[in-house]
């Protein structure tokens, strides 16, 4: 019998881990199962055949896709020729929504059945590619709370699994999370503070230089303090390294490069990037304010597009304004200070922002979502057959 075959599409650095996680837990339940497609070393290690490699995709806001079109393009012909040619019984198409909805399309014109896991944004800006959804896509599996009754609305199958974040956490870790009066426990002489610029190189380039100069001003107000640079995997430390040696007004600092789960433990506030990330601080409770900065005209064109008051995942599945978000000018050096120093010297308002926070990791549904979109694919994959 020829093997059964499941191609895979992440283009960005969490949809890759997201990814490899799933492809080890349909492995788990069938282990006779060939995976080629698109990723990164995450799925690489989880022993998926890399067509091309992210790296070679990802872009950053609007105007930045440009310079990567030919890449793109280049792509989509690769990944078109491999379908036709080897006719899997599968696709899994990871967030990436331009490119993968027209690989959806091509999976559709060769009666490929296409599982969509972790949803495009359509809530929140062009929402009517969820009518090319319904028409591409036989099954997508949501992990927001608030997107399982959207796609039902518009009568795309959906399931909500919950948010795969939280398969990086036992109960025990999150039991120790709920206990602790505060973040930022581990170190009582000493105030620390967690800078997450971004989970890409371009990220990393905007974003750090501001946090740093913003550092600069905290540590002219208050004593005793350090700050932790939390460096993802898919950053390349080099360029953290070369924004450091321009930078020299902050010494009191530590790069973390491994778990960011640590770096929250030890932090009493973070200011991160707007991303995933902010997920995992919520899940951690630990206090944040999200920053984020795009072009000029990437963020023009996306005020002219997004249809959403806030910017924020924790904000966004709160329905309110539960942490600060600085966005495009507004995150200045000295508004992140201001707003740090102020969240910092409200310590009422830090144990009430810490209860919203868990209240938001209550609303990722529990652990196990890999496990459970495992069991949407082979179900597909069965039904198919």
């Amino acid at each position: 019998m020829k093997p059964k075959h499941i191609m895979i599409i992440a283009g960005e650095a969490s949809g890759d881990l997201h990814g490899s996680k799933l492809v080890r837990s349909i492995c788990n339940k069938n282990n006779k199962i060939y995976f080629s497609g698109i990723g990164g070393q995450a799925l690489r290690d989880a022993g998926v055949e890399i067509l091309v490699d992210a790296s070679e995709l990802s872009v950053v806001g609007i105007t930045e896709v440009f310079s990567k079109i030919p890449n793109l393009f280049k792509a989509i012909a690769n990944v078109k020729r491999h379908l036709k040619s080897i006719k899997p019984d599968l696709v899994i198409l990871i967030d990436f929504p331009d490119f993968n909805l027209k690989i959806a399309a091509a999976a559709k014109k060769l009666s490929i059945p296409v599982l969509y896991y972790i949803s495009p944004q359509v809530w929140a800006w062009r929402p009517g590619r969820v009518k090319i959804i319904r028409k591409l896509v036989d099954h997508i599996a949501v992990i927001l709370p608030f997107e399982e009754d959207f796609y039902r609305k518009h009568k795309v199958p959906v399931t909500f699994v919950g948010h795969p974040l939280l398969d990086n956490y036992t109960q025990n870790d999150l039991r120790q999370s709920d206990t602790l009066e505060t973040v930022g426990n581990e170190n009582h002489e000493m105030l620390v503070i967690g800078l997450l610029p971004g989970s890409r190189d371009r990220e990393v380039i905007r974003h750090l230089p501001v946090m740093l100069d913003a550092a600069q001003i905290l540590k002219g107000r208050l004593k005793n303090i350090k700050f932790i640079i939390s460096i993802a995997p898919s950053v390349e430390t080099k360029h953290v390294e070369e924004i450091l040696k321009k930078h020299k007004g902050i010494c009191n600092y530590q790069i973390a490069t491994g778990d960011v789960k640590n770096v929250f433990k030890m932090c009493k506030i973070v200011v991160a990037a707007s991303g995933t990330v902010t997920l995992e601080a919520a899940i951690a409770g630990a206090p944040m304010v999200i920053i984020y900065k795009v072009s000029s005209v990437s963020y023009w064109l996306g005020k002219l597009m997004v249809q959403v008051k806030n910017f924020g995942l924790v904000n966004l599945i709160a329905g309110e304004n539960i942490v600060p978000e600085l966005l495009q000018n507004e995150a200045s050096p000295e508004n992140i200070a201001d707003t740090v120093f102020n969240m910092l010297h409200d310590t009422n308002g830090l144990q009430k922002l810490r209860k919203k926070l868990f209240e938001i990791r209550d609303m990722l549904g529990e652990p196990g979502a890999s496990e459970r979109v495992a069991g949407i694919a082979l179900s597909m994959m069965e039904k198919k057959n």
